[in-house]
């Protein structure tokens, strides 16, 4: 799965601007086979007077931290062109705003993560497949 945790000042998107980047961060993912419901999104809204860069409070800023569970590489390549991908993403959703965007990718172990119960299945297999699929987590 991947977790976003989208951290910005409060009114910086509005409930459909969330939907908008939701989707797009839905759509990256599942453009390589992961379920739709694998993809959470949390937006939590953080005052100027809590939100500091730098030491300074910061009325500008959005700050992301991604945690992959799913997946993961080693591969330098392939890492540079998530981050890559995850830059351009974004981009129109700060960066293009005007808004300061900082984030970073944790990989969670695979071995410490369940959906309602159950491990998931292995990355690409058949019951993957079958989970892309359904849109929802089945027993196998």
């Amino acid at each position: 799965m991947p977790l976003w945790h989208i951290y910005h000042p409060p009114g910086t998107y509005t409930p459909p601007q969330k939907k908008q980047l939701a989707d797009d961060i839905t759509g990256l993912y599942t453009r390589f086979g992961l379920p739709k419901f694998y993809v959470v999104v949390l937006f939590h809204e953080i005052d100027a007077d809590s939100f500091y860069v730098g030491g300074e409070p910061t009325p500008d800023a959005v700050r992301i931290v991604v945690e992959h569970i799913a997946r993961h590489t080693s591969d330098p390549d392939m890492r540079r062109r998530t981050r890559e991908a995850l830059a351009a993403l974004l981009a129109p959703h700060t960066k293009d705003r005007g808004l300061y965007c900082e984030f970073h990718i944790d990989e969670t172990p695979q071995d410490l993560w369940m959906i309602d119960g159950i491990a998931p299945p292995p990355p690409q297999s058949e019951a993957e497949q079958h989970w892309a699929r359904e849109n929802r987590p089945i027993p196998y």
